[in-house]
């Protein structure tokens, strides 16, 4: 009977080899019942790999979103910065003009000519 469920037992297959024994016996390959235990493993194990997998995807997700997050905190600091740059600037031109307007004012720091006071 290749291929048939035995009849006393359904969980048992019976599979004629071609290379049968030399007495003329069939040989008979059999599936032991923890076979189906080790399936069942297998569809247990596959959704634990998909409960792991969708875990991870899930923290990846997550941790893009705090990235992004720091990122736009990090690209508006960068603006106040050069806005805060800019101020600066734009003070120390100022200063920089009214530093030469004293030194110009001040007769401490005009250039004097050297060789009209020798002759």
């Amino acid at each position: 009977m290749e291929g048939d469920a035995d009849e006393d037992d359904e969980t048992f297959t019976n599979i004629s080899l071609a290379d049968d024994s030399a007495d003329g016996k069939q040989t008979v390959l059999r599936f032991r019942p923890e076979d189906q235990y080790s399936t069942m493993n297998c569809e247990i194990d596959g959704d634990m790999e998909n409960r792991v997998e969708q875990e991870e995807k899930t923290r990846l997700i997550n941790q893009v979103l705090e990235l992004q997050h720091t990122l736009e905190d990090l690209s508006a600091r960068v603006d106040a910065v050069k806005e805060e740059n800019l101020k600066l600037k734009s003070e120390n031109q100022v200063l920089g003009q009214y530093i030469e307007n004293l030194m110009s004012a001040s007769s401490v720091f005009q250039t004097t000519d050297t060789k009209s006071k020798r002759k």
